[in-house]
């Protein structure tokens, strides 16, 4: 029997919107672990508020909407409140019932930059990181380090000559020539540099991302953006480096751009075996590593490992957003760098946690 193509809409709904999101749905595992990351964040949440006034939106939900634009490709904050105002996953990924208001566009932005100010998406990259751990999942002996270029949301046409360029000597350059990334700057996104990682690349405006990986499991444990320039990748390594947990006889995998004597020293100095590719046929003088590091049994197994921190920049540039930020200055897009790996992280967690533990 044929139906009526009724139009008339019911005035009440008895199906609740928690039991339409599907039991099986990838969002549930992902919802979880991040309302578990948030409630370890609850102290630190409420010292960027004051006791008194209105009310601001939670930053519980501008966390998880935040995650939403990284976990769904999401360009803007504009599509993100078009999307949650008839999407009922969204909506339920945030927080919002069916007949809650969405936010201004413009109220959303300014939230968001106070959980900027107060670096809440390295918090919550810690605490995501406390539920790998927690379950085992971390290694706190072997590392990876790489970088990747974040495009810039500016254009080469932005960029004039500076007002003040700096002196001979004092450049950017391997011996502090000065470049041209020295001489001009964007007139849209002053921090943006001219860079290019080859030199048959063509130089384009960008930042550098930086992360840290555990090689057990490929989770990132630590990733900070910089302004783009040729030694920032193993300034940032060793940054980062020191604010992981690691034990006395850690190891760190990387490719010939931190082959350095002096990032190897550092290394060295941090009780950290220098697991860094070298150079071969007539750039052997440009390696720095001793025989004995040379040697070591797990050399080349950091090798083969440290190609998966690849994974992470390929995925946070398709589905991220990454290749090309929408955000400018560096502590925004240092902000959404690590929201864009802590998406990545809950990607992985989710496929890793119900093999380890069935009953979660």
């Amino acid at each position: 029997m044929r139906g009526d193509d009724q139009q008339q809409s019911g005035i009440f709904s008895y199906v609740t919107m928690e039991q339409r999101i599907a039991a099986d749905h990838p969002a549930r595992g992902i919802r979880a672990m991040v309302d578990g990351a948030l409630k370890r964040m609850d102290a630190e949440l409420s010292k960027l508020y004051a006791r008194t006034g209105r009310p601001s939106i939670a930053p519980e939900r501008l966390l998880r909407a935040q995650l939403l634009m990284v976990l769904y490709s999401i360009r803007s904050e504009r599509q993100l409140m078009e999307q949650l105002n008839y999407n009922l996953l969204f909506r339920w990924f945030v927080g919002l019932e069916m007949d809650d208001p969405v936010w201004d566009v413009t109220v959303f932005s300014k939230n968001r930059e106070r959980l900027i100010a107060g670096e809440a998406s390295q918090q919550l990259l810690l605490a995501v990181m406390e539920e790998a751990r927690q379950h085992q999942l971390l290694s706190e002996e072997h590392f990876t380090v790489d970088g990747t270029l974040i495009q810039a949301w500016a254009s080469r046409r932005s960029f004039v000559p500076k007002q003040d360029p700096p002196a001979p000597g004092s450049g950017s350059g391997a011996k502090g020539e000065v470049l041209l990334r020295d001489q001009v700057e964007s007139t849209t996104d002053p921090q943006a540099r001219l860079y290019k990682k080859a030199k048959a690349d063509k130089s384009v405006p960008c930042y550098q991302g930086h992360a840290l990986m555990e090689n057990r499991n490929g989770l990132v444990v630590e990733a900070e953006a910089s302004m783009a320039s040729r030694d920032s990748e193993r300034e940032a390594a060793l940054r980062m480096l020191d604010r992981t947990t690691r034990t006395p006889s850690a190891s760190l995998g990387a490719d010939t751009a931190y082959q350095e004597p002096p990032f190897i020293e550092q290394l060295r100095r941090r009780s950290i075996a220098p697991h860094v590719a070298e150079y071969a046929n007539g750039n052997l003088g440009k390696n720095g590593l001793t025989e004995q590091e040379r040697a070591d049994a797990r050399f080349s197994i950091s090798q083969q490992k440290r190609k998966r921190i690849e994974e992470a920049f390929g995925w946070g540039k398709l589905t991220g957003s990454l290749r090309q930020v929408k955000l400018r200055g560096l502590r925004r897009v240092d902000w959404f760098y690590r929201m864009v790996m802590v998406g990545y992280n809950l990607v992985r967690l989710r496929k890793l946690i119900p093999i380890l533990t069935p009953a979660c």
